[in-house]
């Protein structure tokens, strides 16, 4: 192969990958340099790793960084499993089961993907304002107010996400499963969950890291520092930018960015799994 013809076919393939790679550790590279310099600061962190210190590290046990960080850790972790339970039960009725209202709850659950959460906190103020007077455990400053919030926003988009997994497993294995004496729950909880375990992995990832790093709806609902999550706390660090503590505040994003790695990396081979191998093998 001419090399005309390798950049023309392949050549400019890795030309936009390495430009991607560049495009996205640039940032990455900067905020880490500006973690380990002592008292950074935005203009003087230009030149990466000039000095490499672990003193913001230090300095964040002298805040409330972990408090806000084992908050928003208790909350993503909940909301995760709780929009997976959630989800995948109403993504295996819609898909196995047909009843009156199910074409317009569907079609209900795809309008409703249309409307960020967001767009709805003035709402959800008022209605946690008025739940705070009879159920002051889900009113404002609650953070399981905030995990219903989390719940209610993530289960339509995630139970039509699931449905279309679930309609891809064939009937005929319930159908066998109830041959041989398996009730509903038992192919539900042994069967079906253990076939679509990797959209199980990507809802569950994807609600987790939503939940982690929301700032606008956490902000409305929680009031005070000892509820606050991860970005609630750091928005308060920064929100004075001539006074913020730059180098604390990149610290505490590099320590944050490692569970959602973890998280990841614990996933992957559940992700990268296809439904067909699972089930062949089974």
């Amino acid at each position: 192969m001419t090399t005309g013809r390798w950049l023309k076919e392949i050549g400019w393939r890795h030309l936009v990958g390495i430009i991607v790679i560049i495009y996205c550790l640039v940032p990455l590279l900067y905020v880490l340099s500006a973690s380990l310099k002592p008292n950074s600061n935005l203009t003087g962190s230009n030149k990466l790793f000039q000095e490499v210190s672990f003193a913001n590290y230090a300095a964040l046990s002298g805040t409330d960084y972990w408090h806000w960080i084992t908050n928003s850790l208790i909350i993503s972790s909940i909301t995760a499993i709780g929009t997976v339970l959630m989800a995948s039960a109403a993504a295996y009725a819609f898909s196995r089961y047909r009843f009156k209202g199910r074409e317009a709850t569907l079609t209900f659950l795809l309008l409703v993907q249309m409307f960020p959460q967001m767009l709805a906190f003035v709402a959800l103020f008022l209605l946690l304002l008025a739940l705070k007077d009879v159920f002051p455990v889900l009113g404002l400053n609650s953070q399981l107010g905030l995990i219903f919030v989390y719940l209610g926003g993530a289960l339509g988009s995630n139970t039509f996400l699931m449905y279309g997994f679930f309609k891809t497993v064939p009937l005929e294995i319930d159908e066998a499963a109830r041959i041989d004496g398996a009730s509903h729950a038992q192919i539900f909880w042994g069967i079906i969950m253990r076939l679509v375990t990797p959209v199980l992995a990507v809802v569950g990832l994807l609600s987790f890291i939503t939940s982690f790093g929301d700032f606008v709806i956490a902000k409305v609902v929680l009031q005070t520092p000892d509820k606050f999550t991860l970005a609630v706390g750091m928005y308060n660090w920064a929100a004075d930018a001539r006074t913020a503590p730059w180098g604390l505040f990149a610290a505490g994003a590099v320590v944050a960015a490692i569970p959602v790695i973890i998280l990841f990396q614990f996933l992957q081979r559940y992700i990268v799994s296809g439904l067909t191998a699972g089930g062949v093998k089974g």
